[in-house]
């Protein structure tokens, strides 16, 4: 699944070639995605321009003078840009087509993904309304982690990964954050401690920023390709690793479930 460091890697790679540039059409083959594409988008969307791309949480933002679409890539969903017409496959689901003939195609295999319009302020839309800081922004920090983690009775992994605590750590970047931080992932929230807050939020941000810098050494060109951004796999510490020795002490990478998602720590260093 695209997680933070993918979308925003995604972002990058549109912006320069569709900002500013002018919709003449939107091409809908299949609206039965994860919610139903927003009715009329075609009308709503053709003859503006697109003003800004930018990102919240996992969703891509293209604001033009009169709403802004929301886009999310779902599990398997991608956007890519064709230079020219090219034959749609099977699960290219979407062509925002702009004045220069330029294609923004948006492909989902497995329809979880969305494309919704909007005319008012992307954060009072009801999927973002609820959401916690952005994890590079300044105002997550340690201070704010402390005081939101007070009384709450889940595991640490859990309360990070909670998107209106803060969002866009997903279960690979939760891991790799906890052990980062030496904070063993069942440990209970409310007992974090300053000094924990503190190195948790820092290993966030480093994680993320990692993994931003990762996908972008290993982007795909989005013009006339699959537009997949890199993934961050090839620094991972712990995650995926299980029974493979720890990068730090050597001591075996244990693996647990927790809430249904697989969670990998190493039990000496957390």
């Amino acid at each position: 699944m695209p997680e933070l460091p993918e979308v925003e890697t995604t972002r990058r790679g549109i912006a320069p070639y569709i900002e500013n540039k002018l919709v003449t059409q939107v091409v809908i083959r299949n609206p039965r995605l994860r919610w139903p594409v927003t009715t009329g988008l075609n009308e709503k969307l053709s003859g503006q321009r697109i003003q800004t791309v930018s990102r919240r949480a996992k969703y891509l933002l293209l604001t033009t003078a009169t709403g802004t679409l929301l886009i999310h890539l779902g599990m398997s969903g991608s956007l890519r840009l064709l230079s020219s017409y090219q034959p749609p496959a099977k699960h290219d689901h979407i062509d925002i087509v702009f004045d220069d003939d330029l294609i923004l195609r948006f492909t989902d295999p497995r329809r979880f993904g969305a494309a919704l319009w909007t005319t008012e302020p992307p954060s009072q839309h009801p999927l973002l309304n609820h959401l916690g800081p952005e994890p590079l922004d300044t105002t997550f920090d340690a201070s704010y982690l402390l005081h939101r983690s007070r009384k709450r009775q889940v595991s640490i992994k859990t309360f990070i990964m909670n998107a209106a605590i803060v969002v866009g750590v997903g279960n690979i970047y939760a891991s790799e954050s906890l052990f980062i931080a030496g904070i063993h992932p069942k440990q209970i929230a409310a007992k974090l401690t300053a000094e924990q807050a503190e190195k948790l939020v820092n290993a966030i941000k480093l994680t993320l920023q990692k993994a931003i810098a990762a996908g972008g050494t290993t982007l795909r060109d989005f013009r006339d390709s699959e537009g997949k951004p890199g993934y961050f796999a090839q620094e991972l510490w712990v995650y995926g690793r299980h029974d493979q020795p720890c990068k730090q002490c050597g001591h075996p990478i244990e693996l647990i479930r927790q809430a249904q998602r697989a969670t990998y720590f190493c039990p000496h260093c957390q």
